[in-house]
């Protein structure tokens, strides 16, 4: 799933609990302070609470809201944090140029809860899963009101389908809702190749050149980009259709229940496939304080600390202990945890080369700017 983002929920946890929070769970005499970069709307306030209650290690909690953020932060070599959750695309680029440090499995003993089978998906990006620990995971996948959708299209709108997003036709008719599309090339234009039956993870120029074109075509029917803030506007009804993380879309869905505003926010996992992402787990080289970035996340890798995580921000977490543990609408949800036939249908992200990068960096000002 995902920033320096002063989001709404960082500045209640902020104001709750003097954005000084426990993260360690060994008792100290003297205070320690444990720095940690998270997306938003990733953990839950009480959470924090219950950590603080066994430690006296206060918790620097930010937040950020796209990977490229993060990644910023990392390359420097000084980010000041202790832990940080980045995705699994970006995390083989980032072990590569030496910015983690392994971690110590000693020190993890709810290590054995993790499912060996997604432990091994991550080997791709993490031989040996030596430097991070899955947190959650998700797909990129449809967000829409179903009322203002069918005014638009009709009772046959395909919701399951790229189609919805990737037809010229169907989007024009969305334009009037408002239509939001995540701010990160690094996921949006996988999707635009894959509509197109090209490799997602391509870094050849033309493929390029055609994904342009296709999202060209879209771009005056879009509202905006953003990585965050679709995810408001849905449950409000300020916009009908946005292409974002499946978790969001379930947050969403809860608050305009909470709002009793009138507004219905469904999902769907297109038929056609689309990205499966983890967010990892890891400890910067040259971290302040490892010992605690290692209690912090050995404590959430507790089933019980892990699934009233999952209900709250709407992913499924890689923890195999806790799924009994989650709320039944969540892990009976197709749309949130894929179906084995889904499971088919997804494919992971890699990072590109250098000369790959930068032609899906240039291509995607050109889509922003309408250019």
């Amino acid at each position: 799933m995902v920033k320096s983002l002063k989001h709404t929920l960082a500045a209640a946890l902020c104001a709750s609990l003097a954005c000084s929070l426990a993260a360690g769970l060994v008792q100290a005499d003297e205070p320690r302070t444990l720095k940690v970069y998270n997306w938003f709307d990733y953990i839950t306030p009480q959470t924090l609470t219950d950590f603080k209650q066994q430690t006296k290690v206060n918790l620097i909690y930010d937040i950020f809201d796209t990977n490229e953020a993060l990644e910023a932060k990392l390359l420097t070599g000084h980010s000041g944090y202790d832990v940080v959750v980045p995705s699994n695309m970006f995390l083989a680029k980032q072990i590569e140029a030496g910015v983690f440090q392994p971690l110590d499995r000693s020190k993890l003993p709810n290590w054995q809860h993790l499912d060996p089978k997604l432990m091994k998906l991550l080997d791709a990006n993490d031989p040996g899963n030596k430097f991070a620990v899955p947190y959650m995971y998700g797909t990129i996948l449809i967000g829409f009101n179903p009322a203002k959708v069918k005014a638009a299209l009709g009772d046959n709108a395909p919701v399951n389908s790229w189609d919805l997003i990737f037809k010229p036709e169907n989007l024009s008719k969305l334009k009037q809702c408002g239509v939001a599309m995540l701010d990160s090339p690094s996921e949006i234009m996988p999707l635009a190749l894959q509509y197109l039956g090209l490799d997602p993870n391509s870094s050849k120029s033309t493929d390029y050149q055609k994904a342009e074109q296709l999202m060209l075509k879209i771009r005056p029917n879009i509202t905006y980009f953003h990585s965050s803030k679709y995810m408001a506007d849905i449950a409000n009804g300020d916009i009908c259709v946005a292409v974002g993380y499946s978790g969001s879309f379930s947050q969403a869905a809860n608050r305009a229940k909470e709002a009793n505003n009138g507004v219905v926010v469904e999902m769907r996992l297109p038929k056609e496939g689309a990205p499966i992402w983890f967010d990892m787990l890891a400890i910067p080289k040259g971290a302040a304080n490892p010992e605690d970035a290692h209690a912090f996340i050995n404590y959430l890798l507790r089933p019980e600390v892990i699934a009233p995580i999952s209900d709250f921000v709407g992913y499924p977490n890689p923890n195999k202990d806790a799924t009994d543990k989650v709320a039944p609408e969540i892990r009976n949800n197709p749309d949130l945890y894929p179906t084995e036939a889904a499971m088919t249908t997804l494919y992971t992200l890699k990072p590109l080369n250098r000369e790959g990068e930068r032609t899906r960096t240039r291509t995607w000002t050109r889509i922003k700017s309408g250019t």
